[in-house]
């Protein structure tokens, strides 16, 4: 007989695999922490103010544990994985500023984005100083494999961002178009935060030539950020992003194009395709069409479908670990999976 699970009962399971995650490299974050504090400093005051309103505002740092836990389970021992881990930190830090410019953002994580506060320009001026002390960081560690990884997954992340705008406003992106925009702006970032993991696991004990480890965890990382990403989308649409201090709709009045969008647009009708050009294509919204935009979305079930493809590519993430031995790392990773698609609900 099949046993029922509650969404309640999931949230909490996943809840308490990003609770396990923390506190295997507990230790480690608390380098990785001094070492973004270290970075941060600047003669020019406006720097670490700027910089240190985004990365204490509350988020999860998940980019950098990934980083840790992979190195951790392919038996990296050394400091070099606190360094990247707070280089990766930078270069999400970095597009986030970017973001909510391009994004005209006033709200993250329930707080004044640092646009909002103290403008654009000082915005997009910081986030390029992180992103520099990105680099400081990747040329400080010395590897040139591992510098060959997140500068390219750098410039892919910007490509990605660019797909978006080509894609904004254009009802005839397609669920390709789309997953290509996401792979690029923010599953590259995840591949790449995990595949160092490996590579500087397999400097310190092997000839360094990429092996199977470095395989998996760039396959694990990178179908873990599509779930991300799917479920960030699914989430602008749903109640739930009210409790994380974010406004419902956003994606919806800045016409970004997301699978959510395509689904609902695809599955409709001639007139209900016309509401979806008028709000997205010319931007011409009124009010209640949000409401009627997640109807839409509810009655051609592009929620949940979104939330499905979500699973599929988890599924995905969880079976490129399965070279690993099953230890506590390997279940923290594998369960983070449900984490990031148990926050949809």
């Amino acid at each position: 007989m099949g046993v029922v699970i509650s969404f309640e009962e999931e949230q909490a399971k996943a809840e308490t695999a990003l609770v396990r995650l923390q506190a295997l490299v507990a230790d480690d974050m608390i380098k990785v922490n001094q070492t973004i504090l270290h970075k941060m400093h600047s003669p020019v005051a406006l720097i670490p103010q700027l910089a240190g309103h985004l990365i204490a505002s509350g988020g999860k740092r998940l980019r950098p544990m990934l980083t840790l836990a992979s190195s951790l389970m392919c038996g990296y021992q050394g400091d070099r994985h606190a360094e990247l881990a707070a280089c990766v930190e930078f270069i999400h830090s970095a597009t986030l500023l970017h973001d909510d410019v391009v994004d005209e953002s006033d709200l993250r994580r329930g707080l004044e984005t640092a646009n909002a506060v103290w403008g654009n320009k000082s915005s997009v001026l910081v986030g390029d100083f992180l992103f520099s002390r990105s680099f400081e960081l990747m040329v400080a560690d010395g590897s040139l494999e591992v510098l060959a990884i997140l500068s390219n997954a750098s410039s892919v992340i910007a490509e990605g961002e660019v797909m978006q705008l080509t894609t904004a406003n254009d009802m005839d992106t397609t669920e390709d178009s789309y997953m290509q925009v996401i792979i690029a702006k923010t599953a590259a970032l995840f591949a790449a935060a995990c595949e160092i993991g490996a590579v500087i696991a397999e400097e310190s004990t092997k000839s360094g030539k990429p092996g199977p480890e470095q395989r998996a965890l760039r396959s694990y990382g990178k179908n873990l950020g599509i779930v991300f990403q799917l479920i960030d989308d699914v989430l602008d649409f749903s109640a739930e992003q009210e409790k994380l201090g974010k406004s419902v709709g956003d994606d919806f009045r800045e016409g970004k194009v997301t699978l959510p969008i395509v689904l609902a647009f695809r599955r409709g009708d001639a007139g209900e395709r016309d509401f979806w050009r008028r709000t997205i294509e010319e931007l011409d919204q009124k009010e209640g069409d949000l409401a009627r935009a997640i109807g839409l979305m509810h009655k051609y079930d592009a929620l949940t479908d979104t939330i499905e493809r979500a699973r599929h590519y988890g599924a995905i993430a969880k079976d490129a670990l399965a070279i690993f031995p099953e230890d506590e790392y390997r279940k923290a990773l594998t369960d983070i999976v449900d984490f990031c698609i148990n926050r949809a609900y």
